[in-house]
């Protein structure tokens, strides 16, 4: 990177800084204007000096210098102008002032504007090429850095930076000419008053950039502790689960302190001298009025000098500490920004950086990898000069499957990396055929092969998007537009380029159908679906299918399908051995295998409108409790509920598992209710306060008859609650219906999950395995139907979570898996990708893969040893270096496989 920063921005914004210095320089001779207009108006206009010899003057008339030979005057008028007495001539002058300032406004503006969009394009340009860099980072360099200071160096760091770019050159000649032009202006009036003028900036010049160094110094120290907390609290977020266990809670608190103290300390430091420097600078900026009011006052009575001429410095200095303020703030940017710049670009050029050629965009498809991998006296050295491949040399044919085993460290996991080209050898290369890997584009290497290790990264996106991200290389369809998105896109790209951002468009179709065998995106779920069952995860997705939603709108024929399934579940649970398995939704009866809110709805909630923590306040479901003489008795059972749980609960520990079955009251919630119950005794519910109410009266509507078996609810209470529902129905205002799904046995509820579609009902509580009989009554109707494959593709549309959270370390795994193995490489590279699944699970993926893979390479870093029999060819590392190779059949007389055998 360009370590200079002026530099970098004229290189990368020299045509439009020449088009913003060009309007400096013309603002100059207007704002020369405003300062002379002034002056005339007193001396002309108010004190008549002109009008004394005669009675009127020219205003506005124009004459230009010209050789004595054009003219004899030599001038020539282009405007005689317009004649005008004492008092039209002070309103001329007067107007024409008031125009003065509002073209120098139009022009300050104008420039602000315009070097404003310059500093936020060339933000841009620096913010893309900081990230751009990211992309180029040799993979060890990511073990030194803190994702979050990089992160924040981009955002944060550089902001500064957007500002200053577009005054650096702009801003030193704007306010400098504006300086200059008053000066210029002052000195015509008064030598003298210019000399003191002058001598007054000389101080405030040479003083006050003194007294800032240290302010710099210390914004620098403010600059990197801060940097240096964010990366801290990231290194929290990220060990938490390790900050509980072990309990150093504590600990991570007073290190955050120490840090924040150190913060504050620096930052109190830096107030105190901004400030004395700030009161300094004031005042001598009052000095100079006050030698202007004394030495000028002086050469008017008593010199030959005007009250106009007076008038006019005063105005003229009046806009004249702003400028120099403002060039002395500007230089304190400029070493401030200078100092930022540099510390970003060391920290985005390390050593080792690849060459942007690599991850050029390819034109085509990519032509597949042949001949044998050829490593020859591979050696990685890490910093502290640990060797954990030293000289390995081996020859093996891509197409064939090689075991890797060894002791953990022992050099397998790296090798699998080098030979994925994720880690660059110190010494040593690597080919394939007549190709020196480290030579080979990513677009090659991510098309032909793949790479699954232990850690299985995946975005905040989608199952269906983490598996496709592999086939992402580059653009296929382009995306559609309408005539004025169109337009749109073409302005952006247009803005894109002089910024020096790429044209690229993530709105295109970029995945690679043809690279995963498919023919579009008709058929590529059926690709996906087909890597899921090699990688045993498709069971996994339909059941996210089942508890995922669509809208019925864009999938109709989804839609249909489920209500078809609906109605074949349901005549399969008239059979009387099924019947009594789930309890369907009866707009005429009280379903007690539901909650008193889900029964009072009669329908699935679509925001939080209705949700149980903030129904029992909807006005219009009180109103409709209270018409029926529910709202007051929905009360009492809340105290009966609270009552009979602070009871139950008085001696259970925190996650005893009655704590699950009765979960409208948490754990941390008893201490309250207990509270509030001590309060009611010996009173009316009506003598609590409203928040209390309000607590009590939320619980009735978390309350299951069925699963917390009470007896709060008999027949003739099951009655009022189905007239609260219909009072409930009745009325409803529009904003409020259109936060309910109400259940309907004819249409397809868009609020409530598939599985709770083809159930339109509730599973009975206490029926023995009665969730999973029923769950695989509906795997049959699905089955049956052949509709299988249409929940499953809405289970891939399952968010996964930041960093993949959302699912369990063997499922990331295998979604992992299946994203290798969809882009069908030639060489597929697995480092101990299946150890977060038990052993049989291991056994059975392997097979499969295997499987999967067949005509092309497999090379798997193995944790059990014994899994090596289904490979070509198995190599043994142990400290770095190969002490066995060959057939699996052939390797049982080397004792060190025998003893990795033996270890399991």
């Amino acid at each position: 990177m360009e370590k200079n920063l002026f530099k970098y921005i004229w290189r990368h914004s020299r045509h439009d800084q020449l088009i913003i210095l060009f309007l400096v320089i013309v603002a100059q001779v207007f704002y020369f204007a405003s300062l002379s207009i002034p002056k005339t108006i007193v001396n002309d206009g108010i004190e008549g000096k002109v009008f004394k010899t005669i009675s009127e003057v020219s205003f506005l008339r124009v004459s230009v210098p010209v050789p004595s030979f054009l003219s004899s005057s030599g001038s020539l008028t282009l405007f005689d102008g317009i004649s005008l007495t004492q008092w039209p001539y002070l309103v001329a002058m007067s107007c024409l002032f008031l125009v003065m300032v509002t073209v120098n406004g139009m022009f300050k503006k104008t420039i602000n504007t315009q070097k404003g969009r310059l500093g936020e394009r060339m933000l841009r340009r620096l913010r893309y090429e900081l990230y751009d860099r990211i992309l180029l980072f040799p993979s060890a360099h990511f073990r030194k850095v803190k994702a979050a200071e990089l992160s924040g160096m981009i955002k944060d760091e550089v902001e500064p930076l957007g500002g200053f770019i577009g005054d650096a050159y702009v801003q030193p000649a704007f306010l400098g000419g504006q300086a200059l032009t008053a000066l210029l202006f002052i000195m015509l009036q008064s030598i003298w008053l210019g000399l003191i003028v002058i001598a007054v900036l000389a101080v405030q010049a040479f003083v006050i950039p003194r007294l800032r160094r240290r302010i710099l110094v210390l914004g620098r120290e403010r600059q990197l502790t801060a940097r240096q907390l964010a990366g801290r609290i990231a290194e929290t977020v990220d060990g938490v689960h390790d900050v509980h266990s072990h309990g150093t809670s504590n600990y991570e608190r007073a290190d955050i302190a120490q840090r924040l103290g150190t913060i504050y300390q620096i930052r109190f430091d830096l107030f105190q001298r901004k400030f004395t420097a700030k009161f300094l600078n004031n005042l001598l900026a009052q000095i100079t009025p006050f030698m202007i009011y004394l030495i000028g006052g002086y050469l008017v009575l008593f010199g030959d000098m005007q009250v106009g001429s007076v008038v006019g410095v005063l105005l003229a200095y009046k806009d004249l500490p702003g400028p120099v303020k403002e060039l002395i703030d500007w230089d304190q940017q400029r070493q401030d920004v200078q100092q930022k710049y540099e510390q970003v670009a060391e920290q985005f050029q390390p050593e080792g950086m690849l060459p942007p050629a690599l991850q050029a965009l390819p034109d085509g498809p990519v032509s597949p990898l042949s001949g044998d991998i050829v490593l020859t006296g591979v050696t990685v050295a890490d910093d502290g000069g640990a060797k954990p491949i030293d000289g390995v040399s081996l020859v093996t044919p891509i197409g064939r499957r090689l075991a890797l085993v060894g002791p953990q460290g022992g050099g397998k996991e790296v090798l699998t990396q080098v030979m994925a080209r994720l880690i660059r050898p110190s010494v040593g290369t690597v080919r394939i055929g007549d190709v020196d890997l480290s030579s080979l584009p990513e677009t090659v290497t991510g098309a032909r092969i793949a790479y699954v290790g232990q850690d299985v990264y995946l975005f905040p996106v989608s199952v269906r998007d983490n598996i496709l991200y592999g086939l992402k290389r580059r653009p296929v369809i382009p995306a559609v537009y309408d005539d004025a998105a169109r337009r749109e896109r073409e302005r952006f790209v247009a803005e894109s380029r002089r910024a020096g951002n790429p044209d690229l468009n993530p709105a295109d179709d970029w995945i690679d159908y043809e690279a995963a065998g498919a023919t579009g995106p008709g058929d590529i779920d059926r690709r996906i679906v087909e890597v899921l069952r090699a990688v045993e995860l498709e069971e996994d997705i339909y059941h996210f299918g089942l508890r995922g939603t669509i809208d019925a709108m864009a999938r109709p024929r989804v839609a249909e399908s489920i209500l078809m399934a609906r109605d074949e579940l349901h005549a399969r649970l008239a059979d009387p051995a099924l019947a009594s398995l789930v309890e369907p939704f009866d707009r005429a009866r009280y379903n007690r295998n539901m909650s008193i809110a889900e029964n009072l709805l009669f329908g699935t909630p679509v925001d939080r409108t209705f949700d149980p923590d903030n129904i029992a306040a909807n006005p219009h479901m009180r109103e409709a409790l209270g018409r029926v003489g529910l709202e007051t008795d929905l009360l009492q059972m809340g105290v009966a509920i609270a009552e009979t749980m602070v009871e139950l609960f008085a001696d259970l520990p925190v996650g005893h598992p009655f704590f699950e079955q009765f979960s409208f009251i948490a754990a941390e919630d008893l201490p309250e209710f207990r509270t509030i119950l001590s309060r009611l005794a010996g009173k009316s519910v009506a003598d609590l306060d409203d928040a209390a109410r309000a607590r009590l009266a939320a619980l009735p509507f978390r309350y299951i008859e069925a699963r917390h078996r009470l007896g709060l609810i008999d027949a003739a209470m099951e009655g009022r609650l189905l007239a609260a529902r219909r009072a409930f129905a009745e009325n409803l205002p529009a904003a409020a219906a259109k936060a309910i799904e109400f259940y309907d046995r004819n249409l397809y509820n868009a609020a409530a999950t598939l599985q709770d579609n083809i159930l339109f009902g509730r599973i009975v509580y206490g029926q023995a395995q009665g969730p999973q009989r029923v769950g695989a009554l509906i795997s049959e109707v699905l089955e049956g139907l052949e509709l299988r494959g249409a929940v499953v593709e809405v289970g891939l549309d399952y968010n996964v979570g930041v960093a993949g959270k959302r699912l369990p370390a063997a499922q990331r795994q295998k979604v992992g898996l299946a994203r290798g193995l969809v882009k069908r490489p030639d060489l597929l590279v697995l480092n101990d990708a299946t150890a977060m699944l038990d052993g049989a699970a291991q056994q059975r993926v392997l097979d499969k893969i295997l499987d999967a893979c067949k005509g092309r390479g497999v090379v798997w870093a193995l944790n059990r040893a014994s899994l090596a029999d289904r490979f070509d060819q198995v190599i043994v590392l142990q400290g770095g270096k190969v002490t066995a190779s060959g057939a699996p059949g052939d390797m049982a007389g080397d004792k060190n496989f025998a003893d990795l055998l033996a270890a399991g």
